[in-house]
């Protein structure tokens, strides 16, 4: 019977730890900018909304930032939920391309392409 105890403690405690790690680790997303060929795209402007309402009418944005070399952007400190992203760069974006993020795991670096044409 200790045995079990002693068990049930040690995974009841790892859960526990587990999840004071997660909220140890700040929650990201990173978002990879790609054209309609598969190449990532440079100096993209990427915006993320908590609301499809504010997505659509572009605002109150969560973050805006550019993308890198290599299409990408990191947001960091965000909370653990979904979000509407939006990429744009000249006269290309990402309307109706899988424009939302499933929900974000909390404590991970949570990442998403998105198609801008």
């Amino acid at each position: 019977m200790r045995v079990l105890t002693l068990i049930t403690v040690l995974l009841l405690g790892s859960s526990a730890f587990n999840k004071a790690e997660a909220q140890l680790l700040p929650t990201k997303l990173r978002v990879t900018v790609i054209d309609g060929l598969g190449n990532f795209v440079e100096g993209a402007t990427v915006s993320i909304y908590e609301t499809e309402k504010d997505y659509l009418a572009s605002e109150n944005a969560v973050a805006t930032l550019k993308t890198d070399k290599k299409g990408r952007v990191t947001f960091k400190d965000v909370k653990p939920m979904a979000y509407f992203v939006e990429a744009k760069f000249e006269d290309m974006n990402n309307n109706g391309e899988g424009v939302k993020t499933g929900e974000l795991s909390e404590g991970r670096i949570n990442k998403v392409n998105t198609v801008i044409e």
